[in-house]
């Protein structure tokens, strides 16, 4: 039998590598700061692209896509962005045996280059709303990566927008958020909280920067997807205009919103337990596995086992399950069931000799590990109850979960004792200073200031000046 996983409470760390590898999700490169993608994982990608491009072109936006190079002197025109993202800039110098006259930076983000082209798309408000996204790769230089949280290359979609008034593009912007908490809560099963970020945490660029912050098993936040109203500051450094309804020149309103392969790290941390993986059915690719038990057998016996087994296998296809009837005859029961719980196949069913004369099968659900014995003329439709509500129960033990680990503090000292503790809602009175001292003293970073969270005035925890309302600190990913 293979090697069991570092349990979370020995080091959540370690588990979590060992998920990722074990499952096979991902893989080291020798590229520094970079993974290799394995099917296992690139699959739960392909599903959540799925998902989101669809929700994307159901609003209107299509598809398209950018060089991956971007001369340097682009980045250069927004100051602010170049100085954002300077220092994890991968820059090529040289090609074709000689030194550039100008370098190429490896795409960071897309903002400069699109604006190149958006300035020679857009002639009038006609041309408006402009609604594209982008599939891509994108290259951030860091220091200390980790599998799928943080890596030097990573996959992603970024939605780059163009509107008439700063009103559309607001709207735009928090379109999109709503989206991506839709596609967190009810495919992912993953609960966050959507809010404005605060001024230092704002993208590079950005007017407002919003996100949806959730928490993982170790009480850390990770977020797990933002959108910007980027206002006129890209259009400005690129002079992309168009003709108004007065017929006057004005700049366009932008908006930039993205998620990316981090989600996948998301969706570890959040739902896996000792055994391996766990995968919401909505974004599994092996909802059912079929497991023949064979035991002693005679060879009459086992082709009827083999013969109900792909029948059920069938009838489960067309409603439009992933299956797989695992028939190995070189792996004991116990080793498939070990390896099936490890890479996160949502159902599994037990069909042997004695089950067919009962006219039964063993069922058992993923995350609770029960057997059940189902009449196998009911296993095509219990299975799908049962995925329905595993969907359910693992969104319900993860939002109950953050709620037991919510706490709103009230002064300093409170805040200090419970910075492990999990979400924290302060006072502060949004000067970045602030922030700072608090981050460098408890480790603790403001995530977002959530729209479900009532908001009434009061004194920041730190120096009692007047504060807006509650933030959420927490430490993170």
């Amino acid at each position: 039998m293979a090697e069991k996983l570092t349990p979370r409470e020995k080091g959540f760390s370690e588990w979590y590598v060992d998920v990722v590898q074990k499952a096979k999700l991902a893989d080291y490169s020798d590229v520094k700061g970079c993974m290799v993608i394995r099917p296992n994982g690139y699959a739960i990608w392909e599903n959540m692209q799925r998902v989101l491009d669809k929700m994307f072109k159901d609003l209107g936006h299509k598809n398209a896509y950018f060089p991956l190079l971007i001369p340097e002197s682009y980045l250069k025109k927004e100051a602010e962005h170049v100085e954002g993202f300077n220092p994890q800039l991968a820059v090529v110098t040289h090609a074709g045996g000689a030194k550039l006259e100008e370098p190429y930076v490896i795409r960071p983000t897309s903002e400069t280059i699109i604006n190149r082209s958006f300035a020679k798309w857009i002639q009038s408000y006609r041309d408006l709303p402009l609604l594209l996204n982008q599939w891509a790769n994108v290259m951030r230089w860091e220091m200390r990566t980790r599998l799928f949280l943080r890596t030097t290359e990573f996959l992603w979609q970024e939605g780059h927008t163009c509107h008439e008034t700063e009103e559309d593009a607001e709207k735009e912007t928090l379109q999109m958020l709503e989206v991506y908490r839709t596609f967190a809560e009810d495919y992912m099963a993953m609960p966050v909280m959507t809010g404005r970020k605060s001024e230092s945490e704002r993208f590079a660029g950005a007017l407002r920067t919003y996100s949806i912050e959730a928490m993982m098993q170790d009480k850390k936040a990770l977020q797990a997807g933002t959108s910007h109203n980027l206002g006129q500051n890209f259009a400005k450094a690129f002079e992309t205009k168009f003709q108004g309804r007065d017929g006057r020149e004005h700049f366009v309103w932008q908006t930039s919103w993205g998620v990316s392969t981090r989600l996948i790290g998301g969706l570890i941390m959040t739902h896996s337990d000792d055994s391996g993986l766990i995968v919401p059915p909505k974004l599994a690719s092996n909802h059912v596995v079929i497991i023949p038990i064979f035991g002693k057998a005679t060879d009459a016996e086992k082709a009827q086992v083999l013969e109900k087994s792909h029948g059920l296998a069938a009838d489960l296809r067309k409603a439009g399950l992933g299956v797989v009837v695992d028939d190995d005859d070189s792996k004991g029961p116990g080793f498939k069931y070990f390896e099936h719980e490890l890479t996160g196949t949502c159902v599994r069913i037990e069909i042997g000799p004695k089950d067919l004369a009962k006219g039964t099968c063993v069922m058992v659900r993923r995350d609770l590990k029960v057997k059940e014995f189902i009449p196998l003329g009911e296993a095509a439709a219990k299975a799908q109850s049962m995925l329905d509500s595993m969907q359910k129960d693992l969104f319900q033990k993860a939002k109950d979960f953050r709620e037991a680990h919510t706490f709103e503090v009230n002064s300093y000292e409170e805040m200090k004792e419970k910075a492990d503790a999990g979400f924290l809602l302060a006072h502060w009175n949004l000067d970045p200073k602030v922030e700072a001292r608090i981050k460098e003293e408890t480790g603790l970073t403001t995530r977002n200031r959530p729209f479900a969270l009532k908001q009434e005035p009061g004194k920041c925890i730190v120096t009692g000046e007047d504060s807006p309302g509650r933030i959420v600190f927490s430490k993170a990913y």
